[in-house]
């Protein structure tokens, strides 16, 4: 079967152009395989990145119509498919008898140095920031080895599976717009660090990854840094366990981030849903003790009033009773599993 390759391709400093390639494939053929094909036979000037050619190293990622992924692990069969699935749910009709395309672009949020290459540098210094390494401190245990136990091992494996490859920082829209986020792949990372039983800087860990810009608080819940993940890592669940170990050490006058998740939990187990009216004067005013933040509302509480959309009443949810019992379950739950 034929098919269309339509390849980002870009200089440093130069605009990007589309260029067009087609190669006779079979359904089983990597995307990688077929840009080696590309290079080999039709372009040598095509620059991308490879390696290992079986998942392990991470080298060769780049959006894959649309979707950041490794091209050694997606193949022609598999993209079709995915497509097909997409024009399905978008309403699209069928493609008829046209020679089908796959878009092929280097990954996001990080510099161009050419076509399919990107600059790895700032995801490297973001890894570098949460220090994802156990503390120096921990590590000096003179004459004997640091064992764990396996029940401790296991609770890095899934952080461990990472390679590296940087699909969920160039899907990250949190960091599309603050640069200053470190990144899905470097708190995934981090929480690493904060289970292994190895490490002694647990609290000081925290404390850095609560800022409010650079740590969990800037992850937007998107959840396509799981959705890409070419491991399984699930670095938005790592975020969210931090999340948890922040909240616990904290109450909801610590930071707007940890009072926002505070109060959006107590009005929900109120009402079964939640009581817009109160949740902007608790959370952005700080039930009236943050003068800027209430301030700040000022101009949408205008809008709101003009367009008459201000509710005067609240009515609890259906079920509010099943709501309040299923969080407090969980609650219950989670501080059970805490260490005593």
């Amino acid at each position: 079967m034929q098919v269309n390759f339509k390849i980002l391709r870009q200089s440093q400093n130069g605009a990007p152009r589309v260029q067009n390639y087609t190669l006779e494939v079979t359904p089983a053929t990597t995307i990688l395989d077929c840009l080696n094909r590309i290079k080999w036979e039709q372009d040598g000037t095509l620059a991308f990145r490879k390696n290992c050619r079986n998942t392990i190293c991470g080298s060769c990622g780049m959006r894959i119509n649309g979707r950041s992924a490794l091209a050694c692990k997606e193949n022609i069969a598999g993209e079709l498919g995915r497509l097909e699935k997409i024009r399905e749910q978008s309403g699209e009709g069928e493609t008829g008898g046209n020679v089908p395309e796959m878009t092929i672009a280097p990954l996001g949020n990080l510099p161009i140095i050419k076509d399919l290459i990107v600059d790895m540098q700032p995801f490297w210094d973001n890894l570098e920031a949460v220090e994802p390494y156990i503390s120096t401190a921990g590590r000096a245990i003179p004459e004997r080895e640091f064992l764990q136990s396996p029940e401790e091992r296991a609770k890095l494996d899934q952080m461990g599976n990472c390679i590296m490859c940087g699909s969920c920082y160039s899907e990250c829209n949190a960091r599309a717009v603050n640069p200053e986020f470190v990144g899905p792949h470097a708190l995934a990372k981090a929480h690493r660090a904060i289970a292994d039983s190895r490490d002694n800087q647990l609290e000081s860990r925290l404390e850095q990854y609560n800022d409010p810009k650079t740590g969990v608080w800037g992850c937007t819940r998107c959840y396509l840094c799981n959705e890409v993940c070419p491991m399984e890592v699930a670095p938005m669940d790592q975020i969210g366990k931090i999340k948890g170990e922040i909240l616990a050490r904290h109450d909801a006058q610590a930071s707007r981030p940890i009072r926002h998740r505070k109060v959006l939990i107590d009005l929900v187990k109120q009402g079964g849903w939640i009581d817009e009216r109160q949740f902007a004067l608790r959370v952005v005013s700080n039930s009236f003790r943050d003068v800027k933040g209430l301030l700040s509302l000022a101009p949408v509480g205008l809008q709101v009033l003009r367009a008459r959309k201000m509710p005067l009443t609240f009515d609890p949810s259906e079920g509010t009773a099943e709501v309040r019992s299923l969080i407090e379950a969980v609650q219950a739950h989670q501080a059970d599993q805490k260490p005593s």
